[in-house]
C-alpha cells in the first residue's frame, strides 16, 4: 500500500489536473476491457461444459439402451429351448456386447444334430463369414495383398448369392429381418469392389516393385472387372503412360531435373522388362531363359483359377484350421476359386509388338514435350553433361543393358536406344540454345564495351581531364615510352620465353605492338567471356582425343555413345563464336562508315577525337585474335586438336617443299575470320591515312601556292656554294662559284616531320605495310596535284604574279625530287601503276627544267644529285617510320677513297648527330669491303630520281654492313657503337 501511494503521489507531482484526469479514464477504459474479455471467456467455458455434460447424458441413455436390448436377447435366448446358444453367439457377433459365451462353446458335433439345426448352423457360419469378409479384405488391401483381397471379395459376393441377398427381393427376405446389419455389408461390397481397382491401378504406376506383385495386381483387375490378358496389357500401359505424364509434371528444383529423368529412363526400361516377364510367352519348343522370365501373369491366374485337391481349400485355405465353426461351412464355400468367365488366351507376339511399339509412340510425344520443359531449367552445359552423364550411368549398369538387346528383339523385334531416340536431339537443341544466348550476351556487352570506349575516346579534352588511358589513346608514343611494374612478368629472372606458358603477355610485348591499356581490357573482357563458354562448353566433350577410344574398353556393354555428338556440339560454338565476331565486327563497320562519312563532308582538317576512335578500331580488329587466344579454341576447337592440325600442317608443308596444301575446313572458317578482322582493321587504318593526308597535304599545298616574295623567302633555306673549274675554248682554266640548295623548303621538312609525328603517334612501327604504303602513295598523288596546281598556274602567266625564276625553280625541283625519294616504297616499282605515277612526275620535272638555263643545268645536275645524296642518308633515320629498311639501306652512289685510313660512314658537309663509327673487321672482310667499294658506279647519276636500281641509291653502306655482320660471327661494335652513337 505504501508503495501505491508513492506512486499515486508521484503521479501527481508529476502531471497536471487534465493529465490526471486522461490517466484514470485509461484506467478505467483498460479496467472495462479486462473485465468483458473475463465474461466472455466464461461465458465460452461455460456453453462448452454445457455441451460435454450434453453429451455424457446422451452417452448414458444410448448405453442404457443397449444394455436393454442385450437382457432382452438373453432372456429371449432362455426362454428358447434349443437354439437359445446359437442365437447368442450371432448376437455376438452381429454386434452385442452383453454375451461372454465363445461362439465355439454354440456348436456341437454334428452327429447329435437334427437335420434341421444342421441348415440352420450352415447358414449362421455362413452369416458369421459373411461378417468377417470386410474385415479381412481391408486387411489384405491394406497390407498391399490385392489378390488376396480381391479373391475375398469374390467370395463375399459368393456368399451373398446363396444367402440370395443380392436378389431383387432381398429386402423381404427373413435373414434381413433378423440380421438388419446385413445390409450394410451389401451396400459396402461395391465400395470395396472399387478400392481394391483403384489401389491395384496404382500399385501398376509404381516401378518400384516386383514383377511378381505386378503380376498380382493385373490378376485382381482382371478377376473384378472379368478382363482378358489383351485388357490387362492395354491397362498396364495405359498405367505406365499415366505414371510418365505425372513424374514429368512434378514440381522441378534444379537438381531435381536429372534425378527426374533418370527416373523417366529407369521407369521405361522397367516397363519393357515387366511386359516381357507378364505378357510375353515363349514360342513352342524354345527352351525357356532363366536370365529373361515369361508367362508371370498366365502362370499366377493359373494358380489362382486352377482347381485344387480336395481338403486344400481354395479362397479359405489358410483360415480352415483357425475356428472350429468353419466346419459347418459347406463345401462350396471352403473350395471356392474365382474364376474368369472367357479363358486367358496368351497375347501373341505381333499383337504384343504392334501394342507396344504404339505405346512407345504416344509416349515419345509426352516425353519429348515434357523433358524439354525440364531442359529450359538448366542453365549450363556442364548441368546437361551431368544428367547424360547419369542417364548413360543407368543404361550402362548390370541390371539393364546386360539382357537389353534380347529383350528388344523379342519385344520390337529391332534395337532401340532410348537416348538416341527420345533424348539425344532434346539435349542438342537445348545445348543451341544455351550455346545462342551465351554469344548473345556476349555480342551484347561487347558492343556496349565498344560503345563505351568510343564514347570515352570521343570525349574533348578541354571539356575534362581524361585519364592515363585515354591518354595513351591519344598518343601511343606516351605508352611506349612509360614504365610500368607488369613491364615484365615477376618470373622473367628463372623462366625463359619458351618455357613460359601460351596465355602470358608481358607489359613490353604489349607496348612492342603498340596495344594500349583500353584495347587490353577489351580483349581481356571478351576474351574472360569465350573462356568461361569455352570451358562450360568441354564438360560435355570428352576429356581428351583417347577418352572415346577408351570408353570400349573401360565399359564393353555401353549403352550408348556419349561423346557421339562432339562434332556437332564443336560446330555449334564454332559458328556461334564466328556469328558473335561478326557482330562485333558489324558494330564496328557501322562506327567506321559514320566516320568515313562524317569525314569525308568535312572541309577542315578532322578532329583528332573521331580519329582515336578510328585508331583505337583499327588497333582492336587487329589484334583480337592475339589478345583472345580463347576466340582461336572456339573456332579451331579444343587446343590440343588445333595444335595437332597445326603439326601435321607444318610437317606436309615440308614434304611437299611449298606445294599448296589442302586446308581443313575449320581452318578455312578460322583464316576467314583472321582474314575479316585484318580487312576491318585495314579500312580503319585507310580512314586515318586518309584524313591525316588530307589535313597535312592542303597545308603543304597552301604554303606551296603563296605567290609572293615574302613566302618565297619565308620558306627558303640556306644554299651551298660550289667551286667548279671550267676549261675555256681556249684551254685554260676558270674557276667559278655556283650555289645550289641543300636542304628542302622549310614547308617540305613540315610536312615530312608532321606526317612522321602522326605515324609515330599511332605506334607506326606496328602500322601493317599496306596502310603505310597506302599511306605515302597518297601522299606522293597529292604532292603531285599541288605541283601541277602551281605548274597550271604559272603556264597562265596572269598579271601580277610573281615570276619563276631559276633558282625558285631550283628549289622546287630540289624539293619533288627529295620527296619523290622519301615518299616512294621499294615494292612500287614493280607495280605498273609506277608508269603513270612518273609520267605524272616528269610532266613536273620537265616544267621545272624548263626555267633553268640548259647550260647551267648540266653544270648543276651531279652537284645536285650529291647533296640529294647526302640529304637522304642526314635524314634517313630521322623520317625513318616513312622511308622504312628498303629505303634506308640503299646503295650508295659515292666513291670511297681508296687513300682512306679507317671505313666510315659518308659525312654530310655540315656536322651531323652520328660521329664516326669504327668497325672491328677481319682482313678479309677489309678486302672484301674495299673490292666491293671500288667497284661502285664512281660518277653519279645524272637524275637520281629517276634512277631505278637500287644499286645507285644512296645509303647502301648500311645494309652491306648489316649482311656482313649475319654473314660471320667475328666481333663488331657496329650495333652496340652505333646505338651508342646516338646518345652522344
Amino acid at each position: 500500500m505504501a508503495a501505491r501511494s508513492a506512486e499515486a503521489e508521484a503521479l501527481f507531482e508529476a502531471h497536471t489536473a487534465a493529465e490526471l484526469r486522461a490517466v484514470e479514464r485509461r484506467l478505467r477504459a483498460g479496467i472495462e476491457q479486462k473485465r468483458e474479455e473475463l465474461r466472455q471467456m466464461v461465458g465460452e467455458r461455460y456453453r462448452d461444459l454445457i455441451e460435454a455434460a450434453d453429451t455424457i447424458a446422451e452417452m448414458r441413455l444410448s448405453a442404457e439402451r443397449l444394455l436393454g436390448a442385450v437382457r432382452g436377447l438373453q432372456r429371449g435366448g432362455a426362454a428358447r429351448p434349443g437354439p437359445a446358444a446359437p442365437v447368442r453367439g450371432w448376437g455376438r457377433g452381429a454386434g452385442g456386447a452383453g454375451s461372454e459365451l465363445p461362439v465355439d462353446l454354440l456348436f456341437s458335433p454334428l452327429q447329435a444334430r437334427p437335420p434341421a439345426q444342421e441348415s440352420f448352423y450352415r447358414a449362421a457360419a455362413q452369416l458369421k463369414l459373411l461378417l468377417d469378409v470386410p474385415e479381412k479384405v481391408w486387411g489384405a488391401v491394406e497390407g498391399g495383398r490385392y489378390l488376396p483381397a480381391a479373391r475375398l471379395h469374390l467370395l463375399g459376393a459368393h456368399l451373398r448369392r446363396q444367402l440370395q441377398l443380392d436378389a431383387p427381393r432381398a429386402r423381404s427376405s427373413p435373414v434381413l429381418a433378423r440380421f438388419p446389419i446385413l445390409l450394410r455389408q451389401v451396400a459396402a461390397a461395391s465400395h470395396l469392389r472399387s478400392t481394391i481397382l483403384q489401389e491395384s491401378k496404382a500399385l501398376l504406376k509404381s516401378q518400384t516393385v516386383s514383377d511378381q506383385a505386378v503380376a498380382e495386381a493385373l490378376c485382381a483387375i482382371m478377376l473384378l472387372e472379368d478382363s482378358s490378358p489383351r485388357q490387362a496389357l492395354a491397362d498396364f500401359l495405359l498405367a505406365r503412360k499415366l505414371a510418365i505424364q505425372q513424374l514429368l509434371n512434378q514440381p522441378h528444383h534444379g537438381a531435381g531435373i536429372k534425378a527426374q529423368v533418370c527416373s523417366l529412363m529407369e521407369l521405361l526400361t522397367t516397363t519393357l522388362y515387366q511386359a516381357h516377364a507378364l505378357f510375353y510367352t515363349m514360342p513352342e519348343g524354345m527352351p525357356r531363359d532363366l536370365a529373361l522370365p515369361c508367362g508371370l501373369l498366365f502362370s499366377t491366374l493359373e494358380s489362382t483359377t486352377g482347381q485344387h485337391a480336395a481338403g486344400k481349400g481354395g479362397v479359405l485355405e489358410e483360415e480352415v484350421k483357425l475356428s472350429s465353426w468353419f466346419r459347418y461351412l459347406a463345401e462350396a464355400v471352403v473350395e471356392f476359386q474365382p474364376a474368369l468367365r472367357t479363358l486367358a488366351h496368351p497375347i501373341s507376339q505381333d499383337h504384343l509388338r504392334e501394342t507396344l511399339q504404339k505405346w512407345i509412340t504416344m509416349c515419345s510425344e509426352d516425353i519429348r514435350a515434357g523433358v524439354s520443359n525440364l531442359l529450359v531449367y538448366v542453365k549450363s552445359m556442364k548441368g546437361l553433361a551431368g544428367i547424360r552423364d547419369a542417364v548413360w550411368e543407368l543404361l550402362t549398369s548390370e541390371s539393364v543393358s546386360q539382357n537389353w538387346a534380347a529383350l528388344c528383339h523379342r519385344l520390337l523385334d529391332k534395337p532401340a536406344s532410348l537416348w538416341e531416340d527420345l533424348l539425344q536431339q532434346l539435349f542438342l537443341d537445348r545445348l543451341e540454345t544455351l550455346t545462342k544466348e551465351a554469344f548473345d550476351s556476349i555480342s551484347s556487352s561487347s558492343k556496349q564495351l565498344l560503345t563505351v570506349a568510343l564514347q570515352e575516346l570521343e570525349v574533348q579534352p578541354s571539356t575534362s581531364a581524361p585519364s592515363k588511358h585515354i591518354q595513351f589513346e591519344h598518343n601511343v608514343a606516351l605508352f611506349l615510352w612509360s614504365e610500368s611494374s607488369n613491364d615484365l612478368p615477376c618470373d622473367a629472372a628463372w623462366v625463359s620465353v619458351a618455357n613460359r606458358g601460351h596465355f602470358a603477355k608481358s607489359g613490353l610485348s604489349m607496348k612492342a605492338q603498340a596495344l594500349t591499356p583500353c584495347v587490353q581490357s577489351f580483349c581481356s573482357a571478351l576474351d574472360s567471356k569465350l573462356k568461361a563458354r569455352l570451358d562450360d562448353l568441354l564438360s560435355y566433350l570428352p576429356m581428351d582425343s583417347s577418352a572415346k577410344d577408351a570408353a570400349p574398353v573401360v565399359q564393353p556393354r555401353s549403352a550408348f555413345d556419349r561423346y557421339a555428338d562432339a562434332g556437332t556440339v564443336e560446330g555449334l560454338l564454332r559458328d556461334r563464336c564466328v556469328a558473335c565476331i561478326h557482330h562485333v565486327l558489324g558494330c564496328v563497320r557501322e562506327e567506321l562508315q559514320s566516320t568515313q562519312s562524317l569525314l569525308g563532308g568535312q572541309a577542315d582538317a578532322p578532329s583528332d577525337a573521331r580519329l582515336n576512335a578510328v585508331l583505337f578500331m583499327a588497333r582492336l580488329c587487329q589484334s583480337l585474335t592475339e589478345l583472345c587466344p580463347h576466340l582461336k579454341q572456339c573456332v579451331l576447337g579444343r587446343s590440343d586438336s588445333s595444335e595437332m592440325v597445326l603439326k601435321e600442317t607444318r610437317s606436309t608443308k615440308k614434304l611437299g617443299k611449298g606445294k599448296a596444301q589442302e586446308v581443313s575446313p575449320v581452318q578455312a572458317k578460322w583464316q576467314g575470320v583472321k582474314a575479316e578482322l585484318l580487312q576491318q582493321s585495314l579500312f580503319a587504318y585507310q580512314i586515318w591515312s586518309s584524313a591525316v593526308t588530307k589535313g597535312l597535304v592542303e597545308c603543304f599545298t597552301r604554303t606551296l601556292l603563296l605567290d609572293t616574295a615574302g613566302s618565297v623567302l619565308a620558306t627558303a633555306t640556306s644554299w651551298d656554294e660550289i667551286e667548279i673549274q671550267e676549261e675555256t675554248e681556249s684551254g685554260t682554266t676558270v674557276t667559278s662559284k655556283i650555289r645550289l640548295p641543300v636542304q628542302p623548303s622549310w614547308y617540305v621538312q613540315c610536312f615530312l616531320f608532321s606526317l612522321c609525328q602522326e605515324v609515330n603517334r599511332v605506334g607506326g612501327h606496328t602500322l601493317p605495310k599496306v596502310t603505310l604504303q597506302e599511306l605515302l602513295r597518297t601522299c606522293m598523288a597529292q604532292v603531285l596535284a599541288a605541283y601541277e596546281k602551281l605548274m597550271e598556274e604559272k603556264q597562265e602567266k596572269k598579271a601580277g604574279t610573281f615570276p619563276m625564276t631559276q633558282n625558285r625553280a631550283l628549289q622546287l625541283l630540289y624539293d619533288l625530287r627529295y620527296l619523290s625519294i622519301i615518299l616512294t616504297a621499294k615494292s612500287e616499282e614493280t607495280k605498273p601503276s609506277r608508269i603513270k605515277h612518273d609520267s605524272r612526275m616528269e610532266k613536273v620535272i620537265d616544267f621545272l627544267e624548263g626555267h633553268i638555263d640548259p647550260f647551267d643545268l648540266d653544270v648543276f645536275t651531279p652537284h645536285l644529285n650529291s647533296n640529294l645524296n647526302r640529304l637522304v642518308q642526314r635524314t634517313s633515320v630521322l623520317f625513318g617510320l616513312l622511308t622504312g629498311t628498303e629505303n634506308q639501306y640503299t646503295s650508295r652512289s659515292g666513291t670511297l677513297s681508296s687513300q682512306e685510313q679507317h671505313i666510315i660512314l659518308p659525312l654530310a658537309s655540315s656536322q651531323i648527330r652520328f660521329g664516326l663509327l669504327p668497325l672491328s673487321m677481319s682482313s678479309s672482310r677489309k678486302t672484301k669491303s674495299a673490292s666491293r667499294s671500288t667497284d661502285r658506279v664512281q660518277v653519279p647519276p645524272p637524275v637520281l630520281a629517276r634512277a631505278e636500281d637500287e644499286a645507285s641509291r644512296p645509303g647502301s653502306l648500311f645494309r652491306q654492313l648489316v649482311t656482313e655482320e649475319e654473314d660471320t660471327a667475328a666481333p663488331s661494335l657496329f650495333k652496340l657503337g652505333w646505338l651508342s652513337g646516338m646518345t652522344k
